[in-house]
């Protein structure tokens, strides 16, 4: 009598996930980021050109560029403007410099009353500090292997 309880429940259950479960289209979710991602990168090399086009090199050209980009980032996400692009598009707007930067500043605002330091200050440390320390991590095993065919001749 217990089972059939139990597999009477379970089977409710189910049948309640599923209703309230959204649905998703991974086709359509794959546009809606495709399309985001490349408008990002289209603003990028918009950004990139112009400043080539002011006279500055390509290395200062793609600084500003980034530089613009996370603080394009940084105020829209501060006008709640980015976390609904990044709902819309998915990984199209989470993936891009952009996407860090929403993150980093998204951690700042939601800790504010916690205080300078142990509220804005760590937050943004927590989020940002597996990046950088993955980054420098993984830059500085790729220089090692680098450096290693250089030395066996195998690159110039």
């Amino acid at each position: 009598m217990e089972s059939l309880k139990t597999e009477a429940s379970k089977k409710e259950y189910e049948k309640y996930v599923k209703e309230v479960t959204p649905v998703h289209s991974l086709p359509a979710n794959m546009l809606k980021a495709f399309i985001v991602g490349g408008l990002i990168c289209v603003l990028g090399q918009f950004l990139l050109n112009m400043a080539q086009g002011q006279g500055l090199d390509k290395e200062k050209a793609a600084a500003w560029c980034s530089l613009i980009l996370v603080l394009l980032s940084a105020v829209l996400t501060g006008l709640n403007i980015y976390p609904k692009l990044a709902k819309f598009a998915g990984a199209g707007a989470l993936v891009p410099i952009t996407g860090f930067a929403n993150s980093v500043a998204a951690a700042a605002i939601e800790y504010q009353t916690e205080g300078e330091v142990f509220g804005k200050g760590a937050k943004i440390f927590s989020i940002a500090g597996p990046v950088i320390l993955y980054g420098i991590t993984s830059s500085w095993i790729i220089g090692l292997i680098y450096w290693i065919l250089k030395i066996c001749g195998v690159v110039g």
